[in-house]
């Protein structure tokens, strides 16, 4: 959702709406002004404010329920990075994914709850107080909005909450995340299918259920259930093998006992194309970096006197160092930050194995696709 417009923050958490919420917006507005115009008592241009309202308040509990998931997320120590409203409702965009089973389904049925929450609530205001009629009419449908933002939310396929409270439930069952993923991307994707086919039908006459709404929401199921399937199936590629798999061939690895002329000779005169060399020991474990702008500071003179080892720089704070047996998938996600940057990957003993950046691992995936191809 691009070109999302913010308007602030709830409770912290950044705000935003985009722009199709507001072709909603206006059609709830004209529709239910239209409903509300019936009453005698409403003149003027009153029945529209009461549809500006209502349709504001139909929104509210959007916000709501998706407050719901992001409260049971805080409370789990995950950020919330936004709330954004557009075409189909609400989003909870969350830093991380959940930590166990139990938390994530926590996190998916806390929307729907606050909705029948909400719904019960409005249910018995109006059965122990009276109202006008057109105020009666406006939480009636508030009610109503509820119960089905509850109910709708918890069919269970992926990207709903009824689909990650059935991801959370394979991932019990399995211990595997990604497999409750896929299982309830693919049920998303049959409930997509059969609301395009009902939304079809419809407006071909043919079906008395479903209308363009229908169509729209099922291929929106469709694309969304479809891209977390994707999602899934590479994040559980990448489960499958460790950052030794992906580290660069030919790393800049050289000996902190070579003399700068051997270093020149064999790592730089026609071969080099890094600008930074990591200096291991006779163990293989790190001791420095040198970076050949340091020769420039050596007269030629002395490069056969020197050795790597007396010019290097220590090895730097900044520098990222990982366990050769870590998996693709966490260093992926170390590599989100700042997809730039080169890790050093070590064997548990500290032997220096090679740099990994984000294309070592593209070019590596790309070499796996091929082989399994062929």
């Amino acid at each position: 959702m691009n070109n999302n417009i913010r308007v602030g923050n709830l409770f912290g958490i950044p705000f935003y709406v985009n722009p199709s919420w507001f072709l909603v917006l206006g059609l709830v507005t004209l529709s239910y002004g239209g409903q509300l115009a019936s009453f005698p008592q409403l003149v003027g241009i009153t029945p529209w404010i009461l549809g500006f309202v209502a349709a504001l308040l139909l929104f509210s509990s959007v916000v709501a329920h998706e407050l719901g998931h992001s409260f049971v997320a805080l409370s789990q120590g995950i950020d919330v990075k936004s709330i954004t409203l557009f075409l189909f409702g609400g989003l909870a965009s969350l830093e991380k994914e959940s930590e166990t089973p139990l938390e994530a389904f926590l996190v998916a049925i806390a929307g729907p709850a606050v909705s029948l929450a909400i719904f019960f609530l409005l249910t018995l205001v109006l059965a122990n107080v009276s109202f006008s009629a057109p105020i009666t009419a406006i939480l009636s449908l508030l009610a109503s909005i509820n119960l089905i933002l509850g109910l709708f939310n918890l069919i269970p396929g992926l990207p709903l909450d009824g689909g990650n409270i059935l991801k959370a439930l394979v991932w019990k069952i399995t211990g595997n995340p990604n497999k409750g993923i896929i299982f309830a991307s693919r049920v998303g994707q049959v409930f997509g299918w059969f609301a395009v086919g009902i939304g079809g039908l419809a407006i071909l006459g043919i079906s008395p259920i479903g209308n363009f709404w229908t169509l729209l929401i099922g291929f929106f199921l469709l694309q969304n259930a479809g891209f977390s399937a994707q999602s899934a199936k590479f994040q559980e590629t990448l489960s499958g093998y460790t950052a030794q798999d992906a580290v660069i061939p030919d790393s800049p690895l050289v000996s902190e006992s070579l003399n700068l002329r051997e270093f020149v000779n064999d790592y730089v005169i026609g071969k080099s194309k890094w600008k930074k060399f990591l200096a291991t020991n006779e163990e293989g474990k790190l001791s420095g970096v040198l970076e050949l702008d340091a020769l420039k500071k050596v007269s030629t003179s002395q490069w056969t006197e020197l050795k790597i080892a007396e010019i290097m720089q220590p090895i730097d704070t900044s520098m990222t160092l990982i366990e050769a047996d870590k998996s693709l998938l966490e260093v992926v996600k170390m590599l989100e930050n700042d997809p730039r940057q080169q890790l050093t990957v070590i064997k548990e003993n500290g032997v220096v194995l090679g740099l990994l950046e984000k294309a070592s691992i593209i070019k590596f995936l790309q070499q796996q696709t091929q082989t399994k191809a062929a």
